[in-house]
């Protein structure tokens, strides 16, 4: 290919010569361009001859095949292809070449052809660019008028939706302009609000209505103050409240008063677990209600699986209601009350117990207690939000209505609840629109007119926020109309409500009187349905009124004690009569509490009729509104108000001038000065002149209408009361009713008695047979099974019809709440009166069995002691009521006594010719009445007492009387029927004569249950008692608090006596007036550490404990505080005339210190007056040289009133003693009869001379006991004396000593007032 010449070699085989390429090659290869050259190949003349040897020589070769010619040498392989290819392309363009001219000849001619066609194509495009500058302009034209139309189509749109969205909000922007105006300035007193939101949440739960309302305001009004932004009437409601959740809890039974929707709030957004306080199931019935829907967990303490519950609850996070629980709770709930959680691995866990549990953040705990006012321990109340959902009068009203409105105009009430339920869901919504109007303004991006989505959603919002608008209009309009009609029955609920206020208070007299609001609430209905009927709606709000009050007063009564009845219709009177705005609250509390004052400044103008305790009273009350001039009219006219005070009956004519005028509460304190013995009547005139006659007349006892009330499920509660036994009562009235004796199944509770009752109860429950469970008092472990059985077990489903559970027990805290507030409460008490009880003593077994009372053989015997073994039955029992005077010790005397004497009369009457009465006299004085008696004075009266009925003129003497009168006597016909004859024409109201009392002992039962209604009605009213008041009663406790601390002397220095008056053997004195300073120190640190402490509490600088708090409310009603009580000597005095006395007796101390040893001892002074009595014998006995016990005291009566012109030789004078029920004759030097209406006499000084024993010769006297109270009854203290009884001191006497025992004669150290 590259002509170069071979060299010519031979052959070696032939000797010819043949070509040699070799050397050619070698030359060829080794120039550097090889390559070069053959890319530089000019293929397209490769030489003709060249071709045809390549041709005709090579490529014929099998051998000149690259493949081959691979194995050989790969250089060689591509310089073969290289030749073969030039040969392929030799061939090809031996074709295209002429081809190729040809072509250029066509493209010499096309390019000239191309020439002219360009020509005429730049002439085409000149026209073309024209064309499109036309087109482009047209389209851009046209553009233009698009974008045009477009833009009028979205104004027109725009225009469209700024009219829907101007019409959608323009009704919302006045609204919501005074939301936002409202809202800033909300936001401006956010931080004082949500203070003030927090304190009450924390601090004010557990306080009543008027007292949280009272500190909220005073904290709005500080942080005002203060400038902490807050609004100028903060109210919880407002600032924690949303409006469509507290109308929904409105609709789940919480009440519409605002103080119910604040305790609604704090349970639900407090951090810790609400314990709701909630007598009347109020928040019991909201929660279940609220909650029904969430699979709310309904548990009991009392249940087994309790735990179990909780743990499920805790994980799934369901809410969890824990209901009636007491003082106590279970401490396996506090890790729940603490929320006791921690996170691991990314989830909450609870350990409760053993087990640790998933924690869901949706678990809700509601604690509920039936207690009316518990006491829970710190580290209890730490751990839990206490609420007092205590209902209040406002909330109960509203229910009230409600109740009257639904029965009296059904149609009204539904449409009004009706109504309500409307009104909350159109609140609801209208809150859902106004929150997605909100959710669409504040998502929408841009320009909110080009979002045609927002546009409809408001809209179609806008349209039906006005349709319920419209409907709020309607309704509203609907609602105005409406609430005039049910206001007309307003004054109804308010009466009612009143009501149930009055008798929830009754509980503090005794805790057996607990009423539910179900229970009241069914008497209401009652009311409703069976009071007269009118058309008139004022008559008819009249008669509803009036038949609910006497419905309520009949069946609260039968549940009362008879001592507690008259407090309950003066209550009622008295609170009907607040709510009318007829009392004036500072003569209502004067009447009870007698005012507070330590000193008086004005002297009594008539010592001779007119107590200083009276006159103190007159001149307090001179400052009540009506009794301004009553000071002075005693003091310018004394002998007026004697005559008033002289008249047996001051309660019923008018007062002396100028207080002639005076009419109810007024008169009744006027009363209370003057003649506090005969309030009573007055208060009972003052009920039939407000409320009528009927207020007075309690129902009597009836069984059937108490059953015919109860039902299988309510159990019927007796509350026992001294000398009650319903039992027979019971037998008699289940054999009426069909049921034998053997069938009523009953036991006596006590010690492992309690399955056995339930056992009972089980059965009943099955057969029908009743129940009788008595003496529930004395099984106080096992009355939470009582709850849980009566609860749980005792329901509809299962218990026959025919069932009863009674229950017997006297007054017990412990008795559970529940059944006191379900079931029928009764109480029988023995009839009072000296006539009824003989009757009732003649009505019993076995007295009233024919075949017993003629059954002995010596009848007239029998039957005439039989007589006088009744009436002395009567006479101790009736007694009582005439308190310390009649027994130191009110006993239980009962039928129990009186049947087995009068078993034990006929037996010994039977078996005996001869009468034994020693043996009567000491079976009964000493075995089955006196075993009752614990007091040696009180058995020393009943010996006396018995001394008049068994005696042989008992049955001798024709006509034997019982008493000075003639009155009262053994009866000439003593067969049962004229037995009975005689009894029914005794007086009604005995004289006390027959009891062997002075006239006087009435005034002294009068004074005594005028203190006892006083006092009950007291414990009603807790808005006196808890120190309300506010300021002023701040101020008044303040003031009284620094008037005592500046009276009250600091402690004697006891060290500095003891070395002016050092311990000496011949002395003892000195020894006791160490001991007497020791003890007064002790009294006087307690009085002026509590009064610096309580000052400090309700000025909010300390802690107001237990202790500061019982002190302040003492304070309030001028009561002793027990915190001083507790380290005093024995006193009955009110506030002020205890610290008068303290003072006094600190004086007489003070002046035994500085003066050296009193000619006289005021023996009242002393604090252990038995130290002082010990302290003279031992000088007598140490200066005689005699044992202690051979010598005593002799007592002897002088003619010195107060200081005595000498000091006796040995023994000592001593002052300071009163006679009650007796007097101290001056003229004959003995005992005698008192004055009328004088019921204390003073004792002149008294010689308390030591004397041997062996040496004293007794005269005619009478041993007089001598206590340091009005009170005499006592305790063995350690010191193994009595803290009441002092020691026996002889009087003279020319009456046997019987006569002044049977009067209940006594002396006193000192007065209650």
């Amino acid at each position: 290919m590259k002509q170069m010449k071979p060299d010519r070699k031979p052959d070696l085989t032939t000797g010819r010569m043949v070509e040699d390429y070799w050397g050619a090659s070698v030359k060829l290869l080794g120039d550097m361009k090889f390559l070069e050259s053959l890319k530089a190949y000019d293929k397209d003349n490769i030489p003709a001859p060249v071709m045809k040897r390549i041709r005709e020589r090579f490529m014929s070769d099998r051998e000149f095949d690259p493949d081959r010619i691979k194995s050989v040498s790969t250089a060689c392989e591509g310089l073969c292809k290289w030749v073969r290819a030039m040969e392929v392309y030799d061939r090809v363009i031996k074709i295209v070449a002429p081809k190729k001219a040809r072509l250029e000849e066509a493209e010499a001619e096309l390019a000239k052809q191309m020439d002219t066609l360009n020509a005429k194509r730049a002439e085409l495009q000149i026209v073309a660019d024209k064309l499109q500058a036309l087109n482009d302009e047209f389209a851009a034209e046209t553009k233009k008028k698009k974008d045009l139309e477009d833009e009028i189509n979205l104004c027109s749109q725009k225009l469209d939706r700024a009219e829907k969205l101007i019409g959608g909000l323009g009704g919302e922007k006045s609204r919501w302009s005074e939301t936002a105006v409202a809202l800033h300035g909300l936001l401006g007193n956010v931080i004082g609000d949500v203070l003030l939101s927090a304190g009450t949440i924390a601090y004010l739960s557990p306080f009543t209505v008027n007292y949280r309302q009272d500190l909220l305001k005073r904290w709005n009004e500080y942080s005002l103050k203060t400038g902490i932004p807050c609004s100028h009437n903060f109210s919880l409601v407002t600032t924690m409240g949303e409006p469509v959740i507290i109308r929904a809890w409105n609709i789940a039974g919480l009440p519409f008063d605002n103080y119910s929707i604040e305790n609604g709030i704090i349970s639900t957004t407090a951090r810790r677990w609400p314990l709701m306080i909630d007598p009347q199931g109020q928040a019991n019935k909201w929660v279940k209600n609220m909650e029904k829907n969430n699979r709310l967990q309904v548990i009991k303490l009392t249940d087994s699986n309790y735990v179990r519950v909780l743990e499920n609850a805790i994980t799934f996070g369901s809410p969890v209601l824990l209901e009636n629980i007491g003082e106590e709770i279970d401490a396996v709930l506090d890790p729940i009350l603490v929320k006791n959680i921690y996170k691991s691995t990314g989830i909450w866990y609870m350990k409760l117990g053993d087990n640790v549990l998933e924690y869901s953040f949706d678990f809700r705990f509601y604690i509920t207690t039936r207690l009316r006012n518990p006491h829970y321990l710190p580290e209890l109340a730490v751990k839990i939000t206490l609420v007092n959902f205590m209902i209040t009068p406002q909330g109960l009203q509203d229910q009230l209505l409600g109740i009257v409105v639904a029965k009296e105009k059904p149609e009204l009430e539904e449409k009004k609840n009706a109504m309500i339920v409307e009104s909350a869901d159109n609140k609801r919504m209208l809150k859902e629109i106004e929150d997605k109007i909100l959710e669409v303004l504040s998502s929408s991006e841009g320009n909110i007119l080009e979002d045609e989505t927002a546009i409809k959603i408001l809209s179609s919002s806008k349209v039906l926020s006005e349709e319920i608008q419209e409907k709020q209009k309607q309704a509203a309009v609907t609602e105005k109309e409406i609430d005039a009609a049910r206001n007309g029955y307003v004054l109804v609920s308010k009466h009612s409500s009143v009501l149930f206020f009055c008798i929830s208070e009754l509980t503090n007299i005794d805790p057996m009187y607990q009423y539910s609001l179900g229970w009241f609430i069914n008497l209401y209905n009652q009311s409703i349905i069976h009071s007269d009927k009118s058309s008139i709606l004022a008559q008819r709000l009249l008669n509803l009124n009036n038949h609910f009050t006497n419905n309520i007063y009949r069946n609260v009564c039968r549940s009362l004690f008879e001592k507690d009845k008259l407090i309950f219709s003066f209550v009622l009177t008295v609170g009907i009569l607040r709510s009318q705005e007829k009392i004036d609250e500072e003569v209502w509390t004067f009447l009870l509490t007698g005012g507070v004052a330590l000193d008086n400044p004005f002297p009594n103008p008539a010592t001779e009729w007119l107590s200083d305790k009276s006159w103190s009273e007159i001149v307090r009350s001179s400052n009540l509104k009506g009794l301004e001039a009553f000071k002075d009219s005693v003091m310018d006219d004394p002998r007026a108000w004697k005559k008033f005070y002289d008249v047996p009956n001051p309660n019923e004519i008018p007062c002396p001038a100028p207080l002639d005028h005076l009419r109810g509460l007024v008169r009744l304190v006027a009363l209370r000065c003057i003649r506090p013995d005969k309030v009573v009547p007055a208060v009972q005139a003052y009920i039939v002149e407000e409320m009528g006659p009927s207020y007075l007349e309690p129902p009597q006892f009836n069984l059937e209408e108490s059953y015919n009330d109860s039902n299988c499920c309510s159990p019927l509660v007796f509350i026992l009361s001294p000398g009650s036994d319903p039992m027979a009562g019971l037998i008699r009235f289940a054999a009426d009713k069909g049921i034998p004796k053997t069938s009523l199944m009953t036991i006596s509770l006590g010690q492992g008695q309690g399955p056995i009752a339930a056992n009972m109860i089980n059965t009943g429950l099955e057969t029908g047979q009743w129940a009788v469970l008595q003496n529930c008092h004395l099984a106080e472990s096992w009355m939470r099974e009582l709850d849980r059985i009566c609860d749980e077990v005792i329901v509809p489903e299962v218990a026959n019809p025919n069932f009863r559970l009674w229950l017997t027990s006297y007054p017990s805290k412990a008795f559970p709440v529940a059944i006191l507030q379900n079931g029928v409460k009764m109480t029988n008490e023995a009839p009072k009166g000296l006539r009824q009880n003989l009757l009732r003593s003649y009505g019993s077994d076995p007295i009233s069995d024919p075949e017993f009372f003629l059954a002995c053989p010596n009848r007239k015997g029998f039957q005439r002691l039989l007589f006088a073994l009744c009436f002395f039955h009567a006479l101790v029992q009736e007694r009582r009521k005439f308190g310390p005077l009649g027994w130191n010790i009110p006993y239980e005397f009962n039928e129990s006594d009186l049947r087995i004497c009068a078993l034990q009369l006929q037996m010994f009457l039977t078996e005996y010719v001869d009468i034994p009465y020693d043996a009567l006299t000491y079976l009964t004085g000493e075995c089955n009445y006196g075993g009752r008696v614990t007091d040696d004075k009180d058995r020393r009266l009943l010996n006396s007492l018995l001394s008049i009925f068994y005696t042989p003129d008992a049955v001798n003497k024709a006509r034997y009387t019982f008493s000075p009168s003639g009155i009262y006597h053994v009866p000439d016909d003593v067969s049962y029927d004229g037995c009975v004859n005689y009894i029914k024409s005794l007086p009604l109201n005995p004289m006390p004569e027959v009891y062997g009392l002075h006239e006087n002992a009435d005034i002294t039962k009068d004074n005594q249950e005028t203190a006892i209604l006083l006092q009950g009605v007291l414990l009603t009213q807790t808005q006196i008692t808890a120190g309300g008041g506010g300021e002023d009663t701040q101020d008044m406790i303040i003031d009284l608090a620094n008037d005592i601390l500046s009276k009250v002397p600091d402690v004697f220095n006891v060290e500095d006596v003891s070395k002016k008056y050092p311990v000496m053997y011949k002395n003892s004195m000195n020894t006791v007036l160490r001991q007497e300073l020791i003890r007064f120190n002790r009294l006087v640190v307690v009085v002026k550490r509590t009064l610096r402490d309580m000052i400090k509490a309700v000025a909010g600088l300390v802690v107001m404990s237990a202790e500061l708090e019982e002190t302040c409310n003492s304070l309030v009603i001028g009561k002793v505080p027990t915190a001083w009580a507790s380290k005093s000597y024995p006193s009955l005095k009110p506030l002020g005339s205890y610290v008068t006395d303290l003072i006094a007796r600190l004086k007489f101390f003070q002046d035994w210190i500085d003066g050296g040893t009193p000619n006289v001892f005021w023996i009242s002074g002393f604090y252990f007056t038995q130290s002082f009595l010990t302290g003279i014998l031992q000088n007598f006995s140490r200066k005689r040289k005699l044992p202690i016990d051979w010598i005593h005291f002799e007592y002897y009566i002088s003619k010195f009133e107060t200081e005595p012109d000498v000091c006796p030789f040995y023994g000592v004078f001593c002052k300071g003693l009163f006679l009650e029920g007796a007097r101290w004759d001056r003229n004959l030097n003995m005992l005698n009869e008192s004055f009328p209406k004088i019921l204390f006499d003073t004792v002149p000084v008294i010689w308390l001379k030591p004397a041997e024993i062996a040496k004293f010769k007794p005269e005619q006297s009478y041993n007089c006991p001598v206590y340091k109270t009005s009170a005499r009854r006592g305790v063995l203290s350690t010191t193994g004396h009595s803290t009441n009884f002092v020691m026996y001191m002889s009087f003279a006497t020319n009456l046997p000593e019987k006569h002044w025992i049977n009067r209940g004669v006594a002396s006193l150290c000192q007065l209650d007032d």
